[in-house]
């Protein structure tokens, strides 16, 4: 079993890619109006599939926000 992920960690992961510091951050802020593109989405999935962790591209596109991707990461952790 992966080790747990955590709500920073997915913060910290999400934030890196937009070159802001995680509390720059907002839960709700549509992420790609905050500079997210489809091949950083890709570099998370990824990144996160290989510590175990299940999401889909797809998933993750149709709710661009840190809550939303939270939600669905913490779902596929307790499957």
């Amino acid at each position: 079993m992966s080790p747990a992920i955590t709500f920073d960690t997915v913060r910290a992961d999400i934030a890196g890619e937009l070159f802001l510091t995680p509390a720059e951050l907002d839960p709700e802020a549509d992420l790609f109006a905050a500079g997210l593109d489809s091949v950083r989405v890709l570099s998370l999935v990824e990144r996160w599939r290989a510590a175990g962790h299940e999401v889909g591209f797809v998933d993750l596109l149709e709710q661009p926000t840190l809550q939303a991707w939270w939600q669905l990461l913490t779902r596929a952790q307790e499957h």
